[in-house]
């Protein structure tokens, strides 16, 4: 049964700005070193870190907690398979307020789709408990 749903669409722009104004301490604040690694790699670098950016952002919309002390940006990590299809991992506190939304002894399920057209990414973000 799905548990939470969430989007987000942000300004790739927006993100481009953090990363010039902050740099890695914007970058290691919000993104795991996996995350790190793999958006430093795209040709397209930031608008790889805004897809991620939506998709964390849509996912704590749809723990419906936002980003807080007990959900934060590094317990949401998204991961693209070979194929280039997105998935997120929920650790700590996200993990936490999933398992809360579902019934006990439930599996939870992430799925996750992201999309950008410049100026703008997009992600769609649902939660199921199996």
């Amino acid at each position: 049964m799905i548990v939470g749903m969430g989007s987000d669409l942000v300004d790739i722009r927006r993100i481009e700005r953090s990363i010039e104004r902050f740099g890695d301490r914007f970058l290691t604040r919000v993104f795991t070193e996996d995350e790190r690694s793999l958006c430093d790699g795209r040709g397209d670098r930031v608008g790889a870190y805004a897809k991620r950016f939506a998709a964390k952002e849509a996912c704590s919309k749809a723990l419906g907690t936002g980003i807080q002390e007990s959900v934060y940006w590094h317990h949401m990590e998204v991961r693209t398979a070979s194929g280039g299809k997105p998935s997120m991992v929920l650790t700590d506190g996200a993990m936490s307020a999933a398992q809360a939304l579902a019934p006990d002894s439930s599996d939870i399920r992430v799925h996750v789709t992201t999309t950008d057209e410049y100026p703008y990414a997009q992600a769609f973000v649902v939660i199921e408990a199996v």
